[in-house]
């Protein structure tokens, strides 16, 4: 129980560290948080869990494919605030339109026999 009290502790404190940052210095901030962070965790967490780097080595390689889709929350995101949308507006259209890009690309794969 205390492993997960603690993975829970790193993980929070990092995000929190990532925003603290963003407020002050928003180029330090972005740069933080476009490390992998929440990636490189999981797969540390997976190793740790399992002593097994073949689950997060599938982890990894699913990931590069979800790259591109991830990249409209970003695009979509300012294009909504510019365009005289509330935040929390944008954020939520952004992030529908996200998960249309993610599942598009997963149908997609799906059809060209990737997995």
């Amino acid at each position: 129980m205390s492993y997960y009290i603690i993975k829970l502790l790193i993980t929070t404190l990092l995000i929190v560290l990532i925003s603290e940052i963003a407020k002050r210095h928003s180029l330090a901030g972005a740069m933080l948080a476009a490390i992998p962070l929440v990636s490189i965790l999981a797969m540390t967490w997976m190793y740790i869990d399992t002593n097994d780097t073949k689950t997060a080595v599938e982890f990894s390689n699913s990931i590069i494919w979800l790259i591109v889709p991830s990249m409209t929350l970003f695009l979509a995101f300012p294009i909504f605030i510019k365009n005289g949308f509330s935040f929390y507006l944008s954020m939520s259209i952004s992030i529908l339109m996200t998960i249309f890009a993610y599942y598009s690309v997963i149908f997609l794969l799906e059809k060209l026999g990737i997995r």
